[in-house]
């Protein structure tokens, strides 16, 4: 019921700022809401509220068709109205990266959305959540969760479903559905309902590597690196057991792993005999890669230290890890797409993982109205821009995304060059779990039959 009442109010606010831009006596929320008949105690009937939200939409729908030359005007006053309502302090709690790049960063925007709100007591506190375990974390009581965080695109769905987002059916300083790239609004909505704001475009994996050791060439295959990288007694990083990283390899190959929309259930024939590689074959190949000796099978931090010590000369990662990155290669920071690897003596381009990442307003935040003008605000365009130039990842606004200081960007070009073999990651829970226990045996090769591995793996994927 709450989360009921907050929309109904929410949208009263904006019919009534779109009213007064057309020329209609001012109202306040208070008085909106009256005139719907909307009751704001536990006491009222589901029927009741739902009656209310729909004719306050079908209002603020019918105003804002009508009112296509005073759209501006209308967002104006649905701030001016939202400033003239708040009497107390408003308290917010953003959850993000726990990294220090995306803490400093999301800091400072905050500091310059209170001042662009100098009549307001804000009280903003900033969460470090890791954006993996962010849908886990808000669903154990989504009622005491943050008013506003950051998560990856596959959580969305888990998230509407539980009721826990906001849908932005209302904008204050711009549109996201018209700013931010296709895809990323496409991904960010269910049945055309924008449900959080595209923020990142960049979710993906490729390779950083220290061109005063390898060359272009030597970064084209898995042969080639990890024989130049054993040559010069280095190593060559990657999570291969990581469910994640996995992926790459099989998807490469031409095998498919997908959550069916109509079922609810993954789809994965990794397993396979009757293709053109078989998951068997792969499964060797990806055994083979780690018995080299520059090989190393480890995770994010663990990477970003071997570079930093010299001993590590190209990982496996993504944006997030550019700043380490650029800090341990120096001038011979450099980045490229996956290399090919060898499956049945033939070179097979590697797959991968793409995604966003998006901001999410908790549909029972105290303040939705303050909640959504924040959540716009740190994903304008010059936020964008700000959180790329700061964590390397790149921006889902399409003229940030355009601009030469974010294109240029080693990294980001790496992922716009693999995003030519990448899939936008839908997946069920039951893939992860099934996925990182294959990648351990794979990696440990501690297995005597690969039909039999990838069968158990596939069983638990599809359950």
């Amino acid at each position: 019921m709450k989360r009921r009442i907050i929309s109904m109010l929410l949208v009263a606010t904006v019919a009534s700022s779109l009213m007064a831009g057309c020329g209609a006596s001012e109202q306040t929320q208070e008085e909106t809401s009256q005139e719907t008949g909307a009751e704001t105690t536990e006491s009222d009937s589901e029927a009741d509220a739902d009656n209310a939200v729909e004719e306050v939409s079908e209002a603020a729908e019918e105003v804002a068709d009508t009112t296509e030359t005073t759209e501006s005007a209308g967002n104006a006053e649905a701030v001016e109205n939202l400033i003239a309502a708040t009497e107390d302090t408003v308290d917010l709690t953003l959850w993000c990266s726990e990294t220090e790049a995306y803490q400093t960063v999301m800091a400072e925007l905050v500091e310059d959305f209170k001042a662009q709100y100098p009549d307001i007591d804000f009280n903003i506190t900033i969460g470090a959540e890791s954006e993996a375990n962010c849908k886990d974390d808000v669903l154990v009581d989504v009622e005491a969760a943050a008013d506003l965080f950051v998560f990856p695109d596959d959580q969305l769905v888990d998230l509407v479903n539980a009721g826990a987002l906001q849908s932005i059916d209302a904008t204050f300083t711009y549109d996201p559905k018209t700013a931010n790239a296709e895809a990323t609004v496409d991904a960010a909505s269910i049945d055309g309902t924008l449900y959080a704001y595209p923020l990142t475009a960049s979710n993906g994996y490729f390779l950083f590597y220290n061109k005063d050791y390898l060359t272009e060439e030597d970064v084209a295959s898995w042969d080639s690196l990890l024989a130049a990288a054993a040559e010069q007694g280095k190593t060559v990083g990657m999570e291969v057991s990581g469910a994640w990283f996995l992926y790459g390899f099989f998807a490469g190959a031409g095998l498919d792993m997908y959550l069916d929309d109509a079922t609810g259930k993954n789809v994965c024939n990794w397993n396979a005999t009757d293709t053109q590689y078989t998951g068997a074959d792969v499964a060797t190949a990806i055994t083979e890669i780690c018995k080299n000796e520059a090989m190393v099978n480890c995770v994010n931090e663990d990477a970003q230290a071997f570079a930093l010590n010299g001993e590590m000369i190209a990982d496996v990662n993504g944006t997030w890890a550019t700043n380490a990155f650029m800090e341990a290669y120096g001038e011979g920071y450099a980045a490229v797409k996956l290399p090919t690897f060898t499956v049945n003596g033939d070179q097979v381009q590697m797959g991968s993982f793409a995604g966003y990442k998006f901001i999410g307003v908790n549909a029972y935040s105290q303040n939705p109205g303050w909640a959504m003008l924040l959540g716009e605000f740190l994903s304008n365009e010059d936020s964008q821009t700000k959180i790329a130039v700061a964590t390397g990842e790149g921006p889902s606004n399409t003229v940030s995304a355009s601009s030469e200081e974010i294109a240029s960007a080693p990294a980001l070009a790496a992922l716009a060059e693999q995003s030519e073999y990448a899939d936008l990651q839908r997946v069920g829970d039951n893939y992860w779990s099934p996925a990182a226990t294959l990648g351990e045996s794979i990696v440990e090769g501690n297995y005597t039959d690969a039909q039999t591995l990838l069968d158990d793996a596939v069983a638990g994927i599809t359950q």
